[in-house]
């Protein structure tokens, strides 16, 4: 997978669809940021280069963790379970892309959803 194939399967096109479909944990405005968060993420990834540290690749995996419980807290909580599972993977596909190596979860140190 690239970056740009890991930005058309941003788990924010699921969420949409189940908005759509009545879930009520769902608001234009809180898949809105979550995009513009993951897209900064992808960025930021990408601007490490071709050979980035475990170290640069993991404060983006900070980063974007910190950021998500910011949102989590600000919109009422809307990351539950699914969710934090789609965002995990793909948090974790973003870095492997990078080329990080790791079979356990990064996320987990950062992340209070």
């Amino acid at each position: 997978m690239t970056f740009e194939e890991l930005t058309q399967n941003k788990p924010t096109l699921e969420w949409k669809q189940r908005m759509d479909e009545e879930d009520d944990i769902f608001t234009d405005e809180n898949i809105n940021v979550t995009n513009e968060v993951l897209d900064s993420y992808i960025s930021s990834l990408k601007e490490l280069g071709d050979t980035p540290t475990e170290e640069a690749i993991l404060e983006c995996v900070k980063e974007v963790v910190i950021r998500l419980n910011e949102l989590n807290d600000k919109y009422d909580y809307f990351i539950e379970t699914m969710e934090r599972e789609e965002l995990a993977e793909f948090i974790e596909e973003g870095a492997k892309i990078a080329g990080l190596k790791s079979e356990e979860d990064i996320t987990e140190e950062w992340r209070e959803w």
